[in-house]
């Protein structure tokens, strides 16, 4: 799928770990600024896992997010400038609440 981010466009690449091994070996996505791309594992062979999370879809989706959150700091040039926006925890937080600020924006009719 293509993903326009503050008016780039990214491919955002669905894969797994046999298909990727030197992707997925130790990340569940990855970002490539320099080419737009986003790779994430869609956790097609962890099917069956009892180690696996029931829901793979919510990983998946935060995972898609969390590459996202990237590419948009990134394209802001704040990736570059900042200690914050290269922060793997600031940007999991981001990628973790911002379906309920979405839906607390909503809510509030402040879209």
């Amino acid at each position: 799928m293509k993903v326009n981010v503050l008016g780039t466009e990214y491919e955002v690449v669905m894969s797994n770990v046999e298909d990727m091994p030197d992707v997925f070996d130790d990340r569940d996505g990855d970002i490539d600024e320099t080419i737009k791309r986003i790779r994430i594992d869609d956790y097609s062979t962890s099917e069956g896992d009892s180690k696996c999370i029931a829901k793979r879809e919510f990983l998946i989706d935060k995972n898609i997010r969390h590459e996202l959150v990237h590419a948009f700091l990134f394209e802001s040039g704040l990736a570059e400038n900042t200690d914050w926006a290269r922060n793997e925890e600031m940007v999991d937080w981001i990628a973790r609440q911002f379906p309920k600020m979405l839906k607390a924006f909503k809510e509030a009719d402040a879209l």
